[in-house]
């Protein structure tokens, strides 16, 4: 069957991702309430019980937001590491012991077929990552909230088939906007949000021939557009010299109200 995902939504308001190899299926964050999930699942034709347990990349709301309740309902494994944990056991609530295991950043482990790799990512959280996962032929990498694209991060998700990055605001639409200076401050800084063109400017460096699919994610509602996002990472990859056709390497939407489809990593 090979690695199969949907973004099931993402956004400023909540993100939730699904990777499975038809044997093992798993769940990046929980940032919406346990019914919202449960509705988004059902999009995609999936129900919680069928889920192999939950992998969190950091602390915010917007990622762990149905963590607790989820987890409780359909009694469910959660991963993250030590300071994550320690930083939304209140939030998350009371789980069994068995359900709260450590996932240690820069660590691997394997679910079935698949390799999970966590990774550290720059972002204002208490140690927040991304996720690479492999099945011996086919690599998908997730990361989103992050300030700026590292070398170690490039290092890390490099040769992907398939990539979800984040492309969360448009640079000017942020300052013209009304959030306040410090927010605005936050969000450009290197522990903020990875903007479009720092998006293009990553995946520039990136596009070796192998990446097929790059999910722009975590777009802002207030500061980001689709169509202006799609527009600005090609342009930014353009800028650096970095020019394809669309039969070669295609940019994707997510969506911050419904699932992607499915994508199976390896097809063209």
């Amino acid at each position: 069957m090979g690695i199969q995902f949907t973004v099931l939504s993402s956004g400023s308001t909540g993100n939730a991702t699904v990777i499975t190899d038809g044997q093992v299926t798993l769940m990046i964050d929980a940032g919406f309430s346990a019914r919202r999930i449960d509705e988004l699942l059902g999009m995609r034709d999936l129900t919680g019980d069928q889920l192999t347990g939950i992998l969190i990349t950091h602390e915010h709301s917007d990622h762990i937001k149905g963590l607790g309740a989820v987890a409780r309902k359909y009694n469910l494994p959660v991963y993250a590491n030590e300071k994550t944990w320690e930083a939304m056991s209140r939030s998350v609530g009371k789980l069994s012991d068995d359900q709260r295991i450590v996932f240690g950043t820069g660590e691997a482990r394997d679910f079935g077929s698949l390799r999970v790799e966590s990774f550290a990512i720059s972002h204002d959280a208490a140690e927040p990552v991304g996720y690479v996962f492999q099945d011996g032929k086919h690599k998908l990498s997730v990361v989103t909230d992050l300030g700026y694209a590292s070398d170690k991060v490039k290092e890390t998700i490099v040769d992907s088939d398939v990539l979800v990055l984040e492309a969360n605001h448009d640079i000017e639409m942020l300052r013209m906007g009304r959030y306040p200076w410090n927010t605005k401050r936050r969000i450009l800084g290197d522990m903020g949000h990875l903007s479009n063109e720092a998006s293009g400017e990553a995946l520039s460096e990136l596009l070796n021939g192998r990446l097929k699919r790059t999910y722009l994610a975590h777009l802002s509602r207030e500061h980001n557009m689709l169509d202006l996002a799609k527009l600005s990472v090609r342009g930014a990859m353009e800028d650096r010299g970095c020019f394809y056709k669309d039969s070669e390497f295609k940019l994707c939407e997510t969506y911050y109200d419904r699932p992607t489809p499915w994508d199976r990593v390896g097809e063209p």
